[in-house]
């Protein structure tokens, strides 16, 4: 169970680092000439970033139950602008650079060196076959 304190936290991280992107991939970017609307909408980026991040640490199946059940009804208190859930899964393209870089430069722990594998074998083929098969020979 994650409390609100912990879902607090990951908010604050992930605004932190929305702003702080933000900054620099505009600096990155260039420019067409054109105007743009920079109207901000009503679920920040790092709130669609913390709902994305607390349906994957949940174990929940769906996002669309996630979402309504959830997000809607039981953590409407820390997240009051809620929008439709048709219109989440549109912004959800919209963060997905900014939840990948966050992913691995926030969240992800250093290596610390233990690795493990999985020695599983994978059947190829047959073992009639396995003196005529040549996709791993050589």
């Amino acid at each position: 169970m994650i409390t609100e304190d912990k879902i607090t936290e990951i908010f604050c991280l992930a605004d932190d680092f929305c702003k702080y992107f933000s900054s620099e991939l505009k600096k990155h970017q260039l420019c067409d000439g054109k105007k743009h609307r920079n109207k901000p909408g009503r679920l920040s980026d790092a709130e669609v970033i913390t709902i994305l991040i607390l349906f994957h640490s949940k174990g929940f199946r769906c996002l669309k139950h996630f979402y309504t059940q959830c997000v809607c009804k039981h953590l409407l208190h820390l997240f009051p602008k809620t929008v439709s859930y048709n219109r989440f899964v549109e912004l959800q393209k919209s963060v997905l650079l900014s939840l990948t870089v966050f992913i691995k430069e926030v969240l992800l722990g250093a290596c610390t060196g233990i690795a493990y594998v999985d020695s599983t074998p994978l059947r190829v083929c047959k073992h009639q076959r396995i003196l005529i098969h040549k996709t791993f020979k050589g």
